[in-house]
């Protein structure tokens, strides 16, 4: 992950040009994204497709890949976000909004081979501090999902354990065996 030495504003920031893998801001300095593996990119995929299958059509929420969402002086690119219908930004038009400006209601961090779980944590725990729902970090190398919600510890979620997500997503029965299954090719 590179980061700028020179600091920035979020105003200078949002007028760089999009990079692949996406560029996030946080106190004054540019760092950019690990670039997703497979299981990353399976577990980013999964997700979304769970999430938007149970959710759309009952108009609960919308899950989307790799999002910007800038909000409090920072500009982050969760793997996945998850917005409650009501609070899902649309333009005049009634469709999806390109610019979000507010905090997801579930904000999902997947580990990649070689990146620091430490960083993320600290990113998880800014999400809840800042108006996100719940967070979760998902570490497909311990197959172990660590839930981030305001004024609680974490919780670390494995094996047949359940993901509440209630919150956002009520009804949905997700066990972290579940998740982890998706990346299975059988």
């Amino acid at each position: 992950m590179t980061t700028t030495r020179q600091r920035l504003t979020l105003e200078e920031f949002l007028e760089l040009p999009e990079w692949k893998p996406a560029l996030e801001y946080a106190d004054g300095r540019v760092s950019q994204k690990v670039s997703p593996k497979g299981k990353h990119s399976t577990l980013q995929l999964a997700f979304c497709e769970l999430f938007n299958r149970f959710a759309r059509p009952a108009r609960l929420a919308l899950a989307l890949p790799a999002l910007r969402a800038t909000w409090n002086d920072r500009s982050y690119v969760p793997d996945v976000s998850v917005y409650g219908w009501e609070q899902a930004p649309r333009d005049e038009s009634g469709e999806v909004a390109d610019d979000f400006v507010d905090p997801p209601d579930i904000a999902i961090e997947i580990v990649s081979p070689g990146q620091g779980a430490p960083k993320l944590v600290q990113k998880c725990l800014w999400y809840i501090a800042n108006g996100v729902l719940v967070a979760l970090l998902v570490n497909p190398a311990r197959k172990s999902i660590p839930l981030f919600r305001p004024h609680q510890s974490s919780v670390t979620r494995r094996g047949d354990d359940g993901i509440d997500l209630r919150d956002v997503l009520p009804g949905l029965e997700l066990t972290v065996h579940q998740v982890f299954d998706s990346l299975k090719l059988e």
